[in-house]
């Protein structure tokens, strides 16, 4: 059963999908610093992040698309081994940001990745060999960068990457 397919966008029908399972979720709000689209306020996000991260309680999983996945995986390197993550799920990551110092880089916690095998923004052949070097798990489907014909499909992936933390 398809539980998600009226949702419009991924973070919503994860969002739904988690709260099913009685997870709590936030949403940072980013929109400020994004409106500036200067790659130098990657620090910025990735500081309100682990802001909000080491002041949650409980175990804590973080998820993301595109730039939202490349700040939360920081997120768990920097939060490191002591922290309460349990979980990272990857949306179309980029492996790297032109201008920005930093490569994608994670705690090893449970990760998934799913990728769409035309992504246009964040090339499919890079995440491939990330997440092949750590041995998470992949998932690579047939869409673009915005995954919109698999946004049920995400939060689907979601929720079983949830229920197998538990």
């Amino acid at each position: 059963m398809r539980l998600f397919e009226g949702l419009i966008n991924k973070v919503s029908a994860m969002a739904a999908a988690a709260e099913q399972l009685g997870w709590t979720t936030e949403r940072p709000d980013y929109a400020e610093i994004d409106a500036r689209q200067d790659v130098r306020d990657v620090d910025r996000r990735l500081g309100r992040l682990l802001d909000r991260a080491q002041s949650a309680g409980g175990p804590l999983v973080l998820a993301g698309s595109s730039m939202g996945a490349f700040i939360s995986a920081l997120a768990t390197h920097d939060l490191g081994a002591d922290s309460r993550c349990v979980g990272l799920f990857l949306i179309a990551p980029p492996t790297a940001l032109p201008g920005y110092a930093r490569p994608l880089e994670a705690a090893k916690v449970p990760t998934t990745v799913i990728h769409g095998w035309q992504d246009e923004v964040c090339p499919v052949a890079p995440v491939i060999d990330w997440a092949g070097r750590r041995r998470d798990r992949l998932i690579v489907v047939d869409d673009g960068h915005r995954l919109d014909r698999h946004v049920a499909f995400c939060a689907e992936e979601f929720s079983r990457f949830l229920q197998a933390l538990a």
